[in-house]
C-alpha cells in the first residue's frame, strides 16, 4: 500500500507510518466476514484502480489494515494521507472542487449540511448492510432519504457515577442532588460549562424541558424552524438561573476542572462522554442515563463519525466497495473502537464492544439520543447559545429576557443567511 508523507511533523509522521506498516509482510487476517470477491462486489474492480483516503491519527491504523486486505483482494492501490481532524472539513471543501482532494475522508456527521451546500460529498450505497448499523447512525448521515456516509462510531454524553461514593442511580435531577448531599461531596455533579458556556453538555437538560434546538420531521430529520423558545425554553432558562444561584451549576467549572474534581472524589456524578474514560482509569464507575430536570426524557446529542466519499471522485465505485466490504466489518469497526473508546456504529461490533460495561452504558444511553443537527442553519446557533446559558447561570443576565433575546438573535442570523 502506498502512503504519502503525513501532513504533520515529518518525524511524527514517519514514526506513525512505520508503526502502521509493521504488518505489511503478513497475510491478510481472517475476519469471518464474506470477502468482497465472495459477494461479487469487486469482480468489476479486479483489474486495480487507486484510492486516496484522508485519515486522522486515531483512525489511521484501522483504515490501513483494511486497505491492505482490500489491495490484496482487488489489486487496487490505496494511499493514506494523515491529517489533523480539525483541518479536514475546511481542506475537503477547498480541495475537492479543484480535483486535489481525496476519494474518501473521515469526518463527523454534523459536517454534512455544509458539505452538501458546497457540493463536495457524494452518496454511499450500503445496500442490505444498512440494517447492520445503529439506526441513529444511519439517520445522522442521511438527508432527504439519501445516505452520504459510512458510520463507524456513535458518541454521546451520559451520567458517569462513582460507585464508591453513592449507590443511587437517579432518574431526576432532584434525586441526584439528594444523593450527592447524602454523600457529603463538594459538588452535587460536575460537568463542563466554562465562562463561554457549553450547550453540548447542557442539551439533555434542555430537552428534558421540551425545548429542542430545531423542530423535527416525522422521519427525524431537522427543519430550519427553531424550537428552543417559547414557554419551554423560558422554563429551562429560569431553571438555569435557579441552579446557578444554588451553586449546582458553575461557570468556573470547565472540562479540565470537572475531570479533576471527579477524580478527586469531590462529586459522585460527572456528565461526560466516553472520551473521559482514559482519564478516569482505576476508578469504580458505572454509566447511566442523564436524569431529567424538566420532566421529559433528557436526550443528549448523538455525534456520529464516519467516512465520506468525494462528489468529484473518479473512483466512486471503488470507494463504495472499500467502505461497504472492508470498513463495514466487525474487525475494522472494532479496531476503530479500540483506538478511541467510542461505541461502534456497526451493530455486530457494538455487541462485541458491549462486553465492556462502560461502553455498554454509553451505547444504551446513545440509543435514545438525537443526532446533532447537520443542517447548515445549525451554524447560526452556536455563537449565541452557550454564551447566553453561561450569563444566565452566572446571574449576569435575567433568564427569560436573555433567553428570548438569544432566540431573536438566532432567528435574525437565520433570516440573514
Amino acid at each position: 500500500m502506498r502512503r504519502s508523507i503525513p501532513l504533520v511533523a515529518v518525524a511524527l509522521g514517519a514514526a506513525l507510518t512505520l508503526s502502521a506498516c509493521g504488518g505489511d509482510a503478513q497475510e491478510p487476517a481472517e475476519t469471518g466476514e464474506p470477502t468482497a470477491e465472495e459477494t461479487g462486489a469487486t469482480e468489476e474492480l479486479s483489474d486495480g484502480g487507486s484510492l486516496t483516503i484522508w485519515v486522522d491519527e486515531t483512525r489511521q491504523a484501522a483504515v490501513e489494515a483494511a486497505a491492505e486486505q482490500f489491495e490484496a483482494e482487488t489489486g487496487a492501490t490505496v494511499e493514506t494521507v494523515l491529517k489533523d481532524f480539525g483541518d479536514i472539513r475546511t481542506d475537503f471543501i477547498a480541495q475537492v472542487p479543484t480535483g486535489e482532494g481525496p476519494d474518501i475522508t473521515v469526518g463527523a456527521h454534523d459536517w454534512l449540511g455544509e458539505l452538501l451546500a458546497n457540493g463536495v460529498v457524494g452518496s454511499v450505497d450500503l445496500g442490505d448492510a444498512a440494517g447492520d448499523f445503529e439506526e441513529v447512525a444511519v439517520a445522522a448521515f442521511s438527508q432527504d432519504g439519501q445516505l452520504y456516509g459510512l458510520p463507524y462510531t456513535v458518541e454521546n454524553i451520559a451520567l458517569i457515577r462513582n460507585t464508591d461514593l453513592t449507590d443511587v442511580v437517579p432518574s431526576t435531577w432532584d434525586e441526584m442532588l439528594e444523593a450527592s448531599e447524602a454523600a457529603g461531596t463538594t459538588y452535587p455533579v460536575v460537568m463542563p460549562i466554562g465562562e463561554e458556556g457549553d450547550p453540548y453538555h447542557m442539551y439533555p437538560l434542555q430537552t428534558s424541558f421540551g425545548a429542542p434546538v430545531f423542530e423535527q420531521n416525522e422521519d427525524g430529520s431537522y427543519t430550519a424552524e427553531l424550537a428552543l423558545g417559547g414557554e419551554a425554553g423560558n422554563a429551562f432558562a429560569q431553571w438555569l438561573a435557579e441552579q446557578g444561584d444554588a451553586g449546582n451549576l458553575d461557570t468556573a467549572i470547565d472540562y479540565s476542572l470537572a475531570l479533576e474534581a471527579f477524580r478527586n472524589g469531590e462529586s459522585p456524578y460527572l456528565i461526560g462522554g466516553p472520551w473521559t474514560l482514559g482519564d478516569l482509569e482505576g476508578m469504580n464507575l458505572e454509566v447511566h442515563a442523564i436524569p431529567s430536570a424538566g420532566g421529559e426524557p433528557a436526550q443528549p446529542f448523538a455525534g456520529v463519525q464516519g467516512f465520506y466519499v468525494s462528489a468529484q471522485s473518479d473512483n466512486a465505485l471503488l470507494a463504495n466497495d472499500f467502505l461497504v466490504n472492508f470498513m463495514a466489518t466487525e474487525e475494522a469497526q472494532l479496531a476503530i473502537y479500540e483506538a478511541g473508546n467510542r461505541p461502534p456504529a456497526y451493530i455486530p461490533a457494538a455487541e462485541a464492544a458491549a462486553e465492556n460495561p462502560l461502553t455498554a452504558g454509553f451505547a444504551e444511553v446513545g440509543a435514545d439520543a438525537v443526532p446533532m443537527p447537520s443542517i447548515p442553519e445549525m451554524g447560526s446557533v452556536w455563537a449565541f447559545w452557550g454564551v447566553t446559558e453561561a450569563q444566565i447561570i452566572s446571574g449576569a443576565q435575567e433568564p427569560v429576557a436573555a433567553w428570548e433575546k438569544m432566540v431573536s438573535d438566532i432567528q435574525g442570523a437565520l433570516d440573514a443567511s
